[in-house]
């Protein structure tokens, strides 16, 4: 099923550490590829970002850091449980959570867990999750589809919201970004 973007808001869990030492230079630029396209996703869907946990606003492209709502909560223990978050998700009629972030076989792991558990078709943005011991990371993608949570990546993201509210002009702005 296609996710709506009317539908859909994106949590991202402790972006800050996507610098942090002992992250590859290969994992570093698949971030950063999928962070400059989050703008896009509040531009032209008017999609909601949450940050949850460690962040610097400095750390987000133009255009993303004014449009984030920031939670400064523990994204292991307390997100979910937090009413900054949970209310305007539910007063907003939102089903699909698009979550991504650090450490994915910690915190996103369990943040999506929790969400999904809560009811949530969750997509995991695996361009913008970064794994703190690799070796574990396919054991959490493993997980994660058992649970039904969907693995996919800010672009595939991108044209699926396109197609699901097809929108000529829409499509054509998103085919001129992804081009």
């Amino acid at each position: 099923m296609l996710a709506d973007p009317r539908h859909s808001r994106i949590v991202l869990v402790n972006p800050v550490r996507s610098v942090s030492a002992g992250v590859t230079a290969e994992s570093a630029a698949r971030w950063q590829a999928g962070l400059a396209l989050l703008p896009a996703a509040v531009d032209i869907f008017g999609v909601s970002v949450f940050v949850v946990g460690e962040y610097d606003p400095e750390q987000m492209p133009g255009g993303l850091k004014d449009s984030v709502t920031f939670l400064d909560v523990d994204a292991f223990s307390s997100m979910w449980h937090d009413h900054r978050l949970v209310a305007p998700l539910s007063a907003s009629d939102i089903g699909v959570i698009c979550l991504a972030g650090t450490w994915l076989e910690e915190e996103v792991l369990f943040a999506a867990l929790e969400a999904a558990k809560l009811g949530y078709d969750v997509r995991l943005l695996a361009d913008l999750c970064i794994a703190r011991v690799e070796a574990d990371c396919a054991l959490a993608l493993h997980r994660l589809t058992l649970h039904g949570v969907l693995t996919t990546t800010v672009r595939q993201t991108l044209l699926e919201w396109t197609l699901s509210v097809d929108d000529a002009s829409l499509k054509e702005r998103v085919r001129r970004l992804l081009l």
